[in-house]
This record gives structure tokens, C-alpha cells and sequence, in this order.
């Protein structure tokens, strides 16, 4: 009977046991350099969903960003990424030459999320105050085909010019350009990223520096996902001016791989969680759920549209 009675206490506690097992999930979040904006807004939504989704596991992974993380999502690497609007578009489009070899069919969005600016910085005694003198200098753009570096390629072809026209080409993280910048082995930086990004921030502390505008007349040369944007004033240590750039969106994306129930999940928490992510960098107080289910080059996922759909932003 003793023997019985423990055989089916085992086959209950297994029993019970068996669906939480089952129901565990994982979200990896793909975000990009730890100096950089993505970063710290993925650590933030990393500990919300952990926090209130029950059965879940997070992790947050430091990638090179925007292409990096798309090709991660097709290939079934990740559940939620961060990238820029024209990687986006180029990841759907299959662009080779932006780091696609085919179109990235299994790309859904979530939602779109704040502003990049293209933070162009130079040290202060390398003379440099407009595109124009970058000629014959050092610039930093980026890491390799990261969405930084897209960005690079399509402000200087706007500006008349190409990589060609530098005198010496660095392909470095934020934080590794800042880093020589301080050391006088680089005369600008090309940073594509929410204000006030740690790694300018930390460069402007350190050394006196110009922030380079891009005019809007050359952004209107780049066109769409591309807009007229501002940098305001005291973003950065000695900067006391205004400075024009372009600016273009940065969005949340998944797979097609998962699930609505999670999608719905992972969209409504982040934009019930707005207040969090505000803390978590200033970025994040750009964040807007007016607008994000606006403008995606990429389909919504069935999960991102329940939600949006219970919000009335969508029919």
C-alpha cells in the first residue's frame, strides 16, 4: 500500500510539474554595444518581461546592432531585437550590400520606438565644423555594415562625398572610437544613436569637442527613413548650441517564430512600461505608443496587432 501510495505521489508531482516545464519561455533580447543606447533600454525591458511574464527566462545579448541582430532573428536566435528603420528596410529587401545575402521573410515588428540622431563629433583641435572639412581626416564609422555604418555611407554620398575622401577610415564600436578620439589618434565619430549617448557624453567630459550639423537640405537628399532633426543644446558637455542632423526611427522586431500569445506579451509591456524605459536612458522618453505601430517597412506581428488593435491605433 506504502509502495502504491508513493508511486502516486510521484506521478502527481510529476504531473504538475510537466506543464510548468513546458510553459517556460526564453527572450533573448538583442540590443547592441554596451556604450551605446540599446544596451541599457534592452537590460530595462530584459527585467520587465522576467518580471511579469510568468515562466520566462531573459537574457540580454551585447551584439554589433542593427544587421547583426536582423540576421539573428531569421535564423532563429533571438525573440526581440533592436535596429534601425533603413536596416530594416534593407534586411526585407534582401540588400546584399547592407549584410543581407536574401530577404529576411521571417521579420515581424513590434513596435516602433525613438529617434536615432547622427551624431557626428570631432575633437575640438582637429578643425573640423562641417562635413565638408571631414575630407582628408580621420573618421570613425561605425562597426562593419552595422546600421551605424549604413548610416555613415548614406550622409557622406548626401554630402558629395565617400569614404574615399577620408583620409584614414576607423570601422570601431562607439566606446573604442571615443577611446582614441581621447588619445589623439582620431579626429571624429560618427555616431548613430539616441541622445545623449554614454559614449559621446563621456568623450565631451574629457575633451573639448564639435558637434558636426548635417544640414537639412542633405538630409532631404537621403529621403525617407531619413528626417530633418535636432540635437538640442547641452546634450553634450560644451556643446551650447542647437546643431541640425538627420535622424531616422529605431524599431522593435521579432520573428514569425513567435508565438502571438508572446508577441502580444512583449508588445503591450513595453508600452505599458514606458516610464521604466525613461529610466533606463533618456532615449526612452521619446518612446511614444501614438506612433508605434506607424511607418514599419516590415509586417506587424498578429501579436503586436492584437494589442495595438485593443489600443484603437489599428481597425
Amino acid at each position: 500500500m506504502r509502495s502504491t501510495i508513493c508511486a502516486a505521489a510521484v506521478a502527481v508531482v510529476a504531473a504538475m510539474s510537466a506543464p510548468a516545464a513546458h510553459a517556460q519561455a526564453f527572450i533573448n533580447v538583442l540590443t547592441g554595444g554596451t556604450s551605446g543606447v540599446y544596451y541599457p533600454l534592452g537590460v530595462a525591458i530584459a527585467k520587465i518581461y522576467s518580471d511579469k511574464i510568468p515562466n520566462v527566462k531573459t537574457q540580454v545579448q551585447a551584439t554589433k546592432a542593427s544587421v547583426e541582430n536582423l540576421n539573428l532573428l531569421q535564423q532563429g536566435r533571438g525573440e526581440i531585437a533592436f535596429t534601425l528603420g533603413d536596416s530594416l528596410k534593407a534586411a526585407w529587401d534582401g540588400d546584399e550590400e547592407a549584410g543581407f545575402k536574401a530577404k529576411l521573410d521571417k521579420l515581424r515588428t513590434i513596435g516602433a520606438i525613438y529617434p536615432n540622431y547622427i551624431q557626428i563629433v570631432a575633437t575640438a583641435d582637429s578643425g573640423i565644423k562641417t562635413l565638408a572639412d571631414l575630407k582628408g581626416k580621420s573618421l570613425s564609422v561605425g562597426a562593419p555594415k552595422s546600421g551605424t555604418e549604413l548610416n555613415s555611407r548614406a550622409i557622406l554620398a548626401a554630402a558629395g562625398m565617400s569614404y574615399k575622401d577620408i583620409g584614414k577610415v576607423e570601422y570601431l564600436p562607439f566606446a573604442e572610437s571615443v577611446d582614441l578620439m581621447k588619445n589623439r589618434q582620431l579626429n571624429a565619430t560618427l555616431q548613430s544613436a539616441g541622445l545623449g549617448v554614454a559614449s559621446l557624453k563621456d568623450l565631451s567630459t574629457s575633451a573639448p569637442i564639435s558637434v558636426v550639423a548635417v544640414p537639412k537640405e542633405t538630409v532631404d537628399k537621403i529621403g525617407a527613413p531619413f528626417i530633418a532633426g535636432v540635437i538640442p543644446a547641452n546634450t553634450y558637455t560644451g556643446q551650447d548650441k542647437d546643431v541640425p542632423t538627420a535622424a531616422v526611427v529605431n524599431y522593435l522586431v521579432t520573428s514569425s517564430a513567435v508565438s502571438d500569445d508572446v508577441a502580444y506579451q512583449m508588445t503591450k509591456l513595453v508600452y505599458e512600461s514606458l516610464p521604466d524605459l525613461a529610466n533606463a536612458h533618456v532615449a526612452g522618453k521619446e518612446i511614444k505608443l501614438e506612433t508605434a505601430a506607424t511607418g514599419s517597412p516590415v509586417p506587424l506581428h498578429p501579436g503586436a496587432i492584437r494589442y495595438y488593435k485593443e489600443k484603437g491605433l489599428i481597425k
